[in-house]
C-alpha cells in the first residue's frame, strides 16, 4: 500500500484519538456523509449511532493490519461484497472520504494538520480501492 512505519504510526495514533471522540457521538460521520450525499441515506439503517461505531471498529481493524496486506485481503473482499450487496457503488466512496476527512478535522481540531489529513485520504483511498476491486462493488 506504500505506507511507511511512520505513516502507519500517525494513522494509528490519530485513530485512537478519533475513536475516543466518535464514541461520544458516533453519528457525526453519517451526518457529514448525508450533508455531502443525501441520496445515500436510503442505504443505511435507522440506528446511525450503532452504524457509526461499527464503521469505526472496522476502520480500526483495517488500519491495525495495514502492515500485513495479506492479513486483510479476506477482510477487504468480505467488506466489499457486503457493501455491494447493500447497493453501494464505487462512486459512493468519494462522499464517504469527504465525510471521514471532515469528521477527522472536527474531532482532532488543530492536530488535524494538512499532512495528516492527506495521509488519511491516502489510507481511505487505498482501503476503498481494495474493497471495490476485491469485493465486486459496481463502478457506477
Amino acid at each position: 500500500m506504500g505506507f511507511s512505519d511512520q505513516d502507519l504510526k500517525q494513522l494509528e495514533d490519530s485513530f485512537e484519538k478519533l475513536r475516543t471522540g466518535i464514541a461520544k457521538h458516533p453519528e457525526d460521520f453519517y451526518e457529514a456523509l448525508f450533508a455531502h450525499a443525501p441520496q445515500l441515506k436510503v442505504l443505511f439503517r435507522e440506528d446511525l449511532s450503532g452504524q457509526g461505531m461499527k464503521f469505526m471498529t472496522t476502520l480500526g481493524v483495517v488500519l491495525a493490519r495495514l502492515r500485513d496486506e495479506d492479513a486483510v485481503d479476506t477482510q477487504f473482499r468480505e467488506l466489499g461484497a457486503k457493501h455491494a450487496s447493500l447497493g453501494v457503488h464505487a462512486a459512493h466512496f468519494a462522499p464517504m472520504e469527504e465525510a471521514l476527512i471532515e469528521t477527522i478535522a472536527t474531532e482532532l481540531g488543530d492536530e488535524a494538520t494538512p499532512e495528516l489529513l492527506a495521509l488519511w485520504r491516502r489510507a481511505f483511498e487505498a482501503i476503498s480501492d481494495r474493497m471495490i476491486s476485491r469485493g465486486g462493488i459496481p463502478g457506477e
